[in-house]
């Protein structure tokens, strides 16, 4: 039997998870300043970016805007993008070559975190959206767990508590700069 030629590692179902989170830009700032959401936990003292499970038959789309709506109470919209990725075009033929190509307003996952769970608990699947707060888009309270603020970009990147947030932070707002956001 012939050996694959790519590092792989299978996962059953009861072995994986997958999440999907946004990065939530407020630029109707009536002040002028960009701002994003994050969302402080006070009983662990952490700083954090929205994000949460996807639920079975929904799409990763649908799974950040409804976890976004939990967790902070409000609605918001995927920003359409410029992005290079190694997925193709809907219209392209099915053996267009796999390479990164850069395609116009998607409103795909720019980042996916991949994190091992530890020994015997497989693994988390994290897909990061751009998404914009939606005008007058609050619906509720959010989480009890969580106060979701909005924070100036310049401050938000050092405020947030684990790196791996950081690190998808700053390309989100690269991404925008790239956007002429």
């Amino acid at each position: 039997m012939a050996e694959s030629r790519w590092k792989s590692t299978l996962y059953a179902s009861d072995q994986f998870v997958e999440a999907c989170g946004a990065i939530v830009f407020d630029i109707s700032s009536s002040t002028g300043s960009k701002k994003v959401c994050l969302l402080y936990h006070a009983g662990e003292n952490e700083w954090l970016l929205p994000k949460g499970r996807r639920n079975c038959n929904e799409s990763r789309q649908a799974a950040v805007v409804r976890e976004v709506r939990e967790e902070t109470g409000y609605e918001i919209k995927l920003r359409p993008l410029t992005l290079v990725t190694r997925a193709p075009a809907e219209t392209e033929a099915a053996d267009v070559v796999d390479a990164p190509r850069v395609y116009d307003n998607l409103t795909e996952p720019f980042m996916l975190d991949v994190r091992d769970l530890g020994k015997d608990k497989g693994v988390k699947l994290v897909w990061w959206f751009i998404a914009e707060r939606e005008p007058d888009g609050m619906v509720g309270e959010g989480e009890a767990q969580f106060k979701a603020t909005f924070v100036k970009i310049d401050c938000a990147v050092e405020r947030l508590t684990f790196q791996k947030d950081r690190d998808v932070m700053r390309r989100a707002i690269e991404l925008m700069e790239e956007q002429g956001t």
